[in-house]
């Protein structure tokens, strides 16, 4: 005779399940990032997957590969190369520390003067090297580590998109949800991923041109260097953009380059800042549209953990736990409002049989 029922062995599967699972997650902690980008990746160029293989008749591991080799060259390259040169820029800074010394010391007068903050250069300044240090993380820890997380990112989106319908079907399958919540869930999803990679990156890199143009126009050195800085700071909403320009106006103003210094700070207000509320009143008619403190909330929790991509993964991954939330209350409620149906069904059989 056995020694555990068929419910007991199910129990003991199911704690093993459950260990074995938390064991994996935690040794996939340090590919997280890889993990998430994969899932990014997979949204935003399913669609193009799709058209190659279907439209164009090629075959799915040809079709990958031109989704893997395209995606490489317009979203990967582009970031790694700005990235490494915003690395190259600061260190340039750093070497040239006396003539920065000497400016921060003149804003510190002014401010010291008008605002009676003496010290306020140097407690930015302070602030400003430990955000860029969790900014940079995975750059300034080596190649190394970018490369691996690449190669592995790139490694699993190719079986996914090949095995594209096979992984639909698991994931629908093993979903806790029910079916058309589930579905539900992914047109959410997509529309998230969206709005959160596709919206937002497009309005930071508009105002990262603009505050680029803007430089050019009002005299200011480096403005493609430090229209890539407001690029990675137009991630956060209305203060994103204003951290790069304000400052500049303002310097320019002390230096007693006055019209310049002015055209640049009404440029700034008036076009740059305004830009963001303009596009996304567009992309809320298109797609899902991020409240802005989700993206704030978000880029705190992210930065920490996944460097420059934090930017980007901190409010996605917010944002996919507010609508997980939001399908499960959804869930609740149609089984509750279920067990309500069947408690009166039940109720009105019993008295008409009694």
């Amino acid at each position: 005779m056995s020694q555990f029922n068929y419910k007991q062995r199910n129990n003991i599967v199911l704690v093993i399940l459950i260990i074995l699972g938390c064991l994996i997650l935690y040794s996939l902690r340090t590919i997280a990032g890889c993990l998430l980008s994969t899932v990014v990746m997979y949204t935003i160029f399913k669609p193009v997957f799709i058209a190659i293989r279907d439209k164009w008749k090629w075959h799915s591991v040809a079709a990958a590969a031109a989704v893997i080799l395209g995606s490489f060259i317009i979203i990967v390259l582009p970031v790694l190369t700005l990235t490494v040169m915003v690395i190259n820029k600061i260190t340039d800074f750093q070497r040239d520390a006396f003539k920065i010394r000497v400016l921060m010391g003149k804003i510190d007068d002014f401010f010291g003067s008008k605002l009676r903050q003496p010290d306020l250069m140097d407690q930015m300044t302070t602030k400003g090297k430990a955000f860029i240090g969790d900014l940079f993380p995975s750059i300034l820890g080596g190649a190394a580590d970018i490369l691996l997380g690449v190669t592995v990112m790139y490694f699993i989106l190719y079986f996914m998109l090949t095995c594209t319908e096979e992984f639909e079907k698991a994931l629908l399958k093993y979903s806790p949800f029910q079916e058309h919540n589930s579905k539900k869930f992914g047109v959410e999803l997509r529309n998230t991923t969206y709005s959160n990679v596709l919206g937002q990156g497009f309005i930071a890199f508009v105002q990262g041109a603009l505050v680029s143009i803007a430089f050019f126009i009002f005299g200011v050195s480096d403005p493609i260097f430090w229209g890539v800085i407001a690029t990675f700071l137009s991630f956060l909403p209305v203060i994103g953009a204003p951290v790069v320009f304000l400052p500049a106006a303002i310097i320019m103003i002390m230096q007693g380059d006055t019209f310049n210094g002015v055209g640049l700070l009404l440029f700034g207000i008036l076009i740059i800042t305004n830009i963001d509320n303009v596009i996304r009143f567009i992309i809320a008619k298109k797609v899902a549209d991020t409240h802005p403190l989700i993206t704030v909330i978000g880029v705190i929790i992210g930065i920490p953990i996944f460097g420059i991509l934090g930017l980007v993964f901190g409010p996605l991954l917010l944002s996919y736990f507010i609508l997980t939330v939001r399908i499960y209350e959804t869930s609740q409620l149609a089984t509750e409002r279920l067990e309500k149906i069947r408690a009166a069904e039940e109720k009105n059989i019993s008295e008409n049989t009694l």
